[in-house]
């Protein structure tokens, strides 16, 4: 299984993170969650939101990242103004 995940620095606007969700739900072969970062073990969290996408495999996360659906993303939440990081998992 492959994990896309993104940390905001700061919690979008919901409003506005609602329109880019509902842009990521369009990337095909993937499962699309977000939720508020509300604490962290020690201390208070360096991130404030998550997302990701949850692929079955290698193969259809290939497929996905070259679609103009998932390029669109990118350049949303650039757009957004928060700044964030993008890291790619492979989970067993």
């Amino acid at each position: 299984m492959i994990r896309v995940f993104v940390v905001y620095e700061a919690e979008p606007d919901a409003e506005r993170f609602e329109q880019h969700a509902e842009l990521c739900r369009q990337v095909p072969g993937g499962t699309f969650r977000h939720g508020r970062v509300f604490g962290a073990p020690v201390g208070e969290p360096r991130f404030r939101y998550y997302a990701e996408w949850e692929f079955p495999h290698r193969d259809a996360f290939r497929e996905a990242a070259s679609t103009p659906e998932f390029a669109r993303t990118g350049k949303d939440a650039m757009e957004m103004g928060v700044p964030f990081q993008v890291h790619f998992a492979d989970v067993n």
